[in-house]
């Protein structure tokens, strides 16, 4: 398992039919980009949200800052938990959360969308350590150790696949 930072996550829902009935796939991605959690659910409420935050901190420990957009559940939970302090939320602070949904869609729409709730936590699931595993900034490392830090990281996908 790799180190993830307590600095800052941002949390998001997104919205997901599944046989024509729409659900949510809550997510939490860190301030890398790297997605740390994400929990399909039927409901976008008072109580999904607490669920989905237990979860992830229970799984990764406390952040110092939440960054979410200004739906209240997120308000409401944050006070259930009893760390409101330490949410963000303002215009165009959370688009690192929105912007790692946009893989997933593309995904997502070659797929010609999911027929069951457990297929989608999956894929999330699957999508999201994919990608985390394969992601390595370009832009904070010079060329020969990116190309050296993906190298080992495809030998590692490929024997994980042929495994």
């Amino acid at each position: 398992m790799r180190c993830y930072s307590n600095w800052r996550w941002h949390l998001d829902e997104v919205f997901v039919k599944i046989n024509g009935e729409g659900h949510y796939l809550w997510r939490a991605v860190d301030h890398e980009g790297e997605v740390l959690e994400s929990f399909v659910t039927k409901r976008r409420d008072r109580t999904a949200a607490p669920t989905f935050m237990k979860k992830a901190m229970n799984r990764y420990g406390q952040p110092e800052v939440i960054v979410t957009d200004k739906f209240r559940s997120y308000g409401a939970a944050m006070k259930v938990i009893g760390n409101a302090w330490k949410q963000e939320s303002g215009r165009w602070k959370n688009n690192r959360a929105e912007n790692s949904h946009l893989p997933f869609r593309r995904r997502e729409r070659a797929m010609h969308r999911f027929r069951r709730m457990q297929s989608l936590q999956k894929f999330a699931a699957v999508h999201a350590s994919v990608c985390n595993h394969l992601n390595s900034e370009r832009s904070l490392s010079q060329r020969d150790q990116f190309k050296m830090n993906r190298t080992a990281a495809l030998a590692e996908w490929r024997g994980l696949c042929t495994a």
